[in-house]
């Protein structure tokens, strides 16, 4: 067998030093991220490029407040909603990923993701929207990065500050703010609840906050909650 010409085999040395050097810039923004609060977001970024195609003036609704000003309640209302096995897993919910499958199958359409507030953290800070499989993949090396050099309590507090709560707001402090004009430290059990319901599709939701299905899933986040752990 002939060798591989010495061409190729520089442009795959080339190809594997780029990807080996954009895989360290996350890296390092995860370390420099494990003592320093995050500012604006990839979400937010893209998000705040859609709101300045309607209002070129238009700026973001966030404001940050570390773990401890945020409501207990709404830590636990969040894990209760959107991964209730914060705590124990290592980034992944192997057994919530095989239920969603198996549900998207069903419905013969995406309806559920499986992703852990991990994952979701990742995806928040660094990339798109789009459900493609490189975002996956990357995705998931994040994912694990942000579990190997944080521990639970700053991922959940980088969360809370950064997730996506409607139209133009994100964190805790700007969405207790927008919905209930108290600071994220000061919301009760059922406003927390309420507000953890939200997060799959805050924008949808925000429209009809008193919907049936917000109700509904408010009660039952609510009964959730006493059965949550929270770093």
């Amino acid at each position: 067998m002939r060798p591989a010409p010495r061409w190729l085999l520089k442009g795959l040395a080339a190809i594997g030093l780029l990807l080996l050097l954009w895989q360290g810039w996350y890296l390092g923004w995860v370390l420099w991220w494990r003592y320093v609060d995050p500012g604006q977001t990839s979400f937010m970024a893209q998000r705040l490029d859609e709101l300045r195609v309607k209002n070129p003036r238009a700026e973001l609704k966030r404001q940050w407040v570390p773990y401890a000003r945020i409501s207990p309640q709404l830590k636990r209302a969040v894990v209760a909603a959107e991964d209730d096995k914060f705590i124990d897993h290592e980034g992944f919910d192997w057994e919530g990923i095989q239920k969603a499958l198996e549900k998207n199958q069903k419905k013969g359409k995406v309806v559920a993701g499986g992703s852990t507030i991990s994952q979701q953290l990742a995806k928040n800070l660094f990339l798109s929207s789009a459900k493609t499989p490189w975002r996956k993949a990357q995705e998931a090396v994040i994912t694990v990065w942000l579990e190997l050099l944080w521990d639970k309590r700053r991922i959940l507090e980088v969360y809370l500050n950064v997730v996506e709560w409607g139209e133009g707001v994100f964190g805790a402090e700007a969405a207790a703010r927008r919905y209930y004009g108290s600071g994220a430290g000061q919301l009760t059990a059922e406003q927390a609840a309420r507000l953890a319901v939200m997060l799959p599709a805050p924008r949808k939701y925000e429209k009809n906050p008193q919907s049936d299905y917000m109700n509904r899933r408010t009660q039952q986040i609510l009964a959730r909650m006493q059965h949550s752990v929270i770093p």
